[in-house]
């Protein structure tokens, strides 16, 4: 063997609500981009179908199933990715759910449902995450999955609203917890981006439009107004996750056609 042969190590990220939607798009992006990756979900047979895509595209896939909310889920899963693929560089906590309810409405049961599955899942995904690349001492890459609706409210969504919100101040404090082992962490906040989860075929129809129509309403946005798809959000988080987006930590990133300026 050539004593000149340089073998880069091949970086591992770990994508959380990666069977479907955003999370799916964002997995196979980073398989593109040359990462092995952990996918996670509660749903095995999806789940595999998208481990078989990564591998297509030549690059090792761990189809990981479990609920992110519970905190040894995560640990295991955290574990197991670096027992197989070697290292942890980079966190994608995206996984999140929504209710629909007003607050005069709302149940403490699907309040704490929200709360569990949406922050409480981002914040075990972080600790986990940044315990494994503090330990490595090479830096790291952490995200989470905000939302314009991260920005502001909107009718019928206060549950999601509030861990939107939350996602954003949680990201900021571990930015800066983690400055100093040159780990970043940022959340991305997407508009209305048309998946499984937008597809609300009733309520899309009783606000005057198709897919989408009632996830703009709730944002504010007419009908007609702007989405797009999940590549735009795989995109801005490819390159977030790269080595050379080292100087962008503690920041909130929208991408929703222009309907919240920064």
């Amino acid at each position: 063997m050539n004593g000149n042969t340089h073998h880069a190590v091949t970086r591992v990220a770990i994508v959380t609500g990666a069977s479907k939607g955003i999370g799916r798009d964002i997995a196979l992006r980073l398989a593109d981009d040359g990462l092995d990756v952990t996918i996670n979900s509660r749903n095995a047979a999806e789940l595999e179908v998208v481990a078989e895509e990564i591998r297509a595209k030549g690059r090792k896939a761990l189809a990981f199933v479990g609920d992110v909310s519970d905190e040894e889920v995560v640990q295991s899963m955290v574990e197991k990715t670096v027992e197989v693929l070697g290292r942890l560089d980079v966190m994608v906590a995206n996984a999140g759910t929504a209710v629909v309810s007003r607050v005069v409405d709302m149940s403490l049961k699907d309040w704490n449902y929200c709360m569990d599955s949406n922050l409480a899942s981002v914040m075990l995904c972080y600790k986990y995450a940044a315990r494994q690349m503090i330990k490595q001492g090479e830096g790291g890459r952490i995200l989470g999955a905000s939302s314009i609706l991260g920005k502001k409210g909107g009718p019928e969504v206060s549950a999601y609203v509030a861990t939107k919100f939350a996602i954003r101040g949680l990201t900021q404090c571990l930015a800066i917890e983690l400055a100093p082992h040159k780990i970043t962490a940022n959340t991305y906040a997407p508009g209305v981006i048309l998946t499984p989860l937008t597809n609300i075929d009733v309520l899309d129809k009783q606000y005057g439009g198709t897919h989408g129509a009632f996830t703009k309403h709730v944002c504010g946005i007419a009908p007609d107004g702007p989405h797009s798809s999940g590549d735009t959000v795989a995109s801005l988080v490819s390159y977030l996750a790269k080595p050379e987006a080292y100087f962008i930590t503690g920041q909130t990133i929208v991408m929703d056609g222009g309907v919240v300026m920064s």
